[in-house]
């Protein structure tokens, strides 16, 4: 994995921009209820109204072509930032096979449009792309954070690796499920299931909360506070 270094103070850098920074993790399929593009726009909208950048995987087809497209019709091209390995570029632009999308209707292509989807960072791997996504959050402005739309098994794997990072101490910005149709309901469950079980501390299992609509996302991450049984771990070392 690169190198990154993690350890400075999340909410205190003195370079940091006055510019909140949302990091969105979502599929790159539509879904098969209209409720979950519905959500992507309706996210973006959200982000425009209250001056937050977007970053994201970077790709072009279902949720994140979606949230992406609005954002940068709203906002332009500048609010906007993906990260996506160069493996995934045509993959995530096409949609998979079967899936109606409209990035699908043009032949494949190796470049994104940025005058559509935002600017894109090209990168070689899965790790890095990760890493600079949490780096965009974690040194923007107050109500920076993550949120997880509806998505599958990349979306979840990503969700888990920031409540991580923050259960260890590694960053303290806000991380929420924008809830779909009950789409995160067996996800919140199992924290608590969790928690009962003894596997998640009562004091962290407040690092992941719940939003049922766009405006509670922005105010979910606004007013977040950090879980008290976070791990004071020192990050800055070699």
């Amino acid at each position: 994995m690169a190198s990154l270094n993690l350890g400075f103070p999340p909410h205190s850098s003195a370079s940091a921009p006055s510019q909140a920074v949302v990091c969105v993790f979502c599929g790159s399929s539509p879904g098969t209820s209209p409720a979950h593009l519905a959500a992507a726009r309706s996210l973006a909208h959200a982000l425009h109204a209250n001056n937050i950048n977007l970053v994201y995987g970077g790709g072009t087809s279902g949720m994140m072509g979606e949230v992406a497209r609005t954002l940068v019709s709203l906002s332009g091209p500048e609010a906007v930032l993906g990260i996506i390995p160069g493996a995934l570029i045509q993959f995530e632009q096409q949609g998979r096979p079967g899936v109606n999308d409209v990035a699908k209707a043009d032949a494949p292509k190796t470049e994104i449009d940025e005058k559509i989807y935002g600017r894109t960072t090209v990168v070689p791997d899965m790790h890095t792309r990760k890493q600079l996504m949490a780096k965009e959050v974690m040194e923007g402005g107050p109500g920076s954070g993550f949120v997880a739309l509806s998505g599958g098994y990349g979306t979840l794997e990503e969700l888990m690796e920031v409540i991580t990072w923050n259960q260890l101490g590694i960053h303290g910005r806000g991380i929420c499920v924008f809830n779909v149709e009950g789409y995160y309901d067996g996800l919140i469950q199992w924290v608590k299931s969790a928690v009962s079980a003894g596997f998640i501390a009562p004091g962290n299992a407040g690092i992941l909360v719940e939003a049922l609509d766009a405006e509670e996302v922005v105010k979910c991450l606004s007013e977040y506070r950090v879980a008290e049984g976070r791990l004071k771990l020192d990050w800055s070392q070699r």
